[in-house]
């Protein structure tokens, strides 16, 4: 005897994440239509959440009439329809009665501190005649005692299903069998079990076919996208596990229908915004943390990888789960401060005549070499000293590197033994020195600039530091500011700037009008073009 488990598909719910719900009108209906055909047995077609307005284009809509129009000319057959509703986002009358609607069920998702709240709306949605479907996201946040009351709670609403929902993809089979026998036997043998997963380790698909395995009397349903496509790490494939449940509890879902959204509708998605398994999303698994998190600290582009993890593990444990970005922010300064007392070091270089010369700054950009001439006669001027910023180039007479970047410090550190490096270094205190001790650390802290987004800019910093030190007028070349369409170094080894090209205009646009304030301290001028500039 086979055991009853069904698939639900989420692909045009959870794959929204990864294209802002924006699949176009012809591919939702299409993408429904090639599902129900292929005998999937539930397919949410959304969230409902009227905090956007109607778009017939996107699977995210204010109201179920909404829904009524996106669907009106597609006929249900197999499929049971059901649509998502993130508790708060939705008011109740914007849900027409089931039977006037499209859907037939709904799904409600919310944090464990709101279950209180959220279970009256809950049994509403149920009394509108809806199946009701209550999720218990972010899983491992409960403990036993927490789960056990949840589940006294959903034993008196009864709702069609309850999910085991490991949001961040934190489950491994040991603790997947715990969290099922500890809610199957305690939830009423009526309410159908699902479980909902992400791939942050790579378990997806073998979690949800331990899942399926588990012993039970108790209808089970499994959910899955098309592809993967979802939220951070992706999801359980729907097509692998149609494949796996028609090879092994006797199923017949129509894999060439899952194959044709792929071909027709999804690679080209998949090619312009990917999803999937990546290590940020493994560290934030691994870490038992939000996924910003991660993302907020390796878009610095500053830190090592033991770094971050160091800096995660300051995380407080009840706060890891819910992102919190000033949080983060100060963890992050905390962690870089390193305070020191540098006050010796600006009294040993001012004597060393750097404010009586003329400074020259020079950046990583292609202009260094493109405009290599240029910037020669400028360097080759009398009295001139020349500063560098995270790289040195033998190519030029450099007098003083700059470096608050600790990464870009250990690839500089690498060859620091093979070349003979002549210019004074200087570090900020953020940075453990490897071997090569520098002549002077400035404190960290003290350079930062009042700017959330770009307030370790390097070049921000060492202008910080020429100001403190007394220089008043300096010159900039190497500073193209960042392009989305090109290079942005002189060499490619350097191509890692800030984490997402879109955000390439407003970053141009934040350093630009720091250096317009700082131009206030110390006058600034551009020997090379620069997107920084007036």
């Amino acid at each position: 005897m086979y055991k009853n488990v069904k698939i639900l598909d989420c692909t045009l719910r959870d794959g929204g994440y990864v294209n802002d719900w924006n699949f176009s009108h012809s591919v939702i209906t299409g993408t429904y239509k090639r599902l129900d055909a292929a005998g999937i047995d539930f397919i949410e077609v959304g969230f409902l959440d009227d905090r956007h307005c109607f778009d017939i284009d996107k699977s995210i809509v204010p109201t179920t009439d909404g829904l009524n129009e996106i669907f009106k000319n597609v006929k249900k057959q197999h499929a049971i329809p059901v649509a998502m509703i993130d508790f708060g986002t939705c008011s109740l009358d914007n849900i027409r009665n089931c039977g006037s609607t499209f859907i037939e069920g709904i799904r409600v998702i919310f944090k464990k501190e709101k279950i209180d709240q959220a279970l009256p709306y809950c049994k509403k949605i149920k009394e509108k005649g809806y199946k009701l479907f209550i999720q218990a996201i972010s899983i491992t946040s409960y403990s036993d005692l927490e789960m056990l009351d949840y589940v006294t709670k959903i034993n008196e609403i009864k709702p069609y299903a309850f999910s085991i929902v490991d949001t961040y993809g934190l489950l491994d089979i040991k603790s997947m069998t715990r969290y099922f026998y500890l809610i199957d036997n305690n939830l009423d043998k009526d309410i159908k079990l699902g479980y909902h997963e992400h791939n942050n380790f790579q378990l997806g698909f073998s979690n949800t076919m331990h899942f399926l395995s588990m012993e039970t009397d108790r209808e089970l349903i499994a959910d899955s996208t098309v592809y993967g496509m979802g939220k951070s790490a992706g999801n359980c494939p729907s097509e692998l596990l149609a494949m796996y449940l028609n090879e092994y509890y006797n199923k017949n879902y129509d894999l060439s229908q899952l194959l044709e959204i792929i071909d027709t509708d999804l690679m080209t998605i998949y090619q312009k915004k990917y999803w999937g398994y990546k290590y940020d999303f493994y560290i934030s698994a691994m870490q038992a943390c939000h996924p910003s998190y991660v993302k907020y600290l390796l878009d610095k582009k500053t830190l090592s990888i033991s770094a971050v993890n160091n800096i995660l593990q300051k995380l407080p444990k009840e706060k890891k789960l819910i992102y919190n970005k000033q949080l983060i922010e100060d963890l992050y300064i905390d962690y870089q401060a390193h305070k020191i007392d540098d006050s010796k070091v600006y009294e040993i270089l001012k004597t060393k005549n750097i404010l009586n010369s003329n400074i020259i700054v020079l950046g990583p950009g292609p202009s260094l070499k493109i405009e290599k001439d240029l910037i020669r006669k400028y360097v080759k001027e009398p009295n001139t000293l020349v500063f560098s910023v995270n790289f040195f180039l033998e190519d030029y007479d450099i007098d003083y590197v700059f470096m608050s970047n600790a990464k870009r410090y250990a690839k500089f550190a690498d060859i620091l033994q093979d070349i003979n490096l002549k210019a004074d270094l200087i570090l900020t205190s953020n940075i453990t020195p490897i071997d090569y001790k520098p002549d002077y650390v400035l404190n960290y802290e003290s350079l930062l600039y009042q700017n959330d987004v770009c307030s370790d800019n390097s070049l921000l910093l060492l202008l910080n530091f020429l100001i403190k030190l007394g220089v008043n007028n300096v010159k900039l070349a190497g500073f193209d500011g960042f392009d989305k369409n090109s290079h942005n170094y002189f060499e490619c080894k350097y191509e890692f700037a800030i984490g997402d090209k879109r955000d390439f205009d407003n970053y141009n646009a934040m350093i630009k009008n720091a250096l317009l304030l700082l131009n206030k301290d110390i006058q600034i001028n551009f020997i090379t073009k620069s997107k920084y500039q007036d």
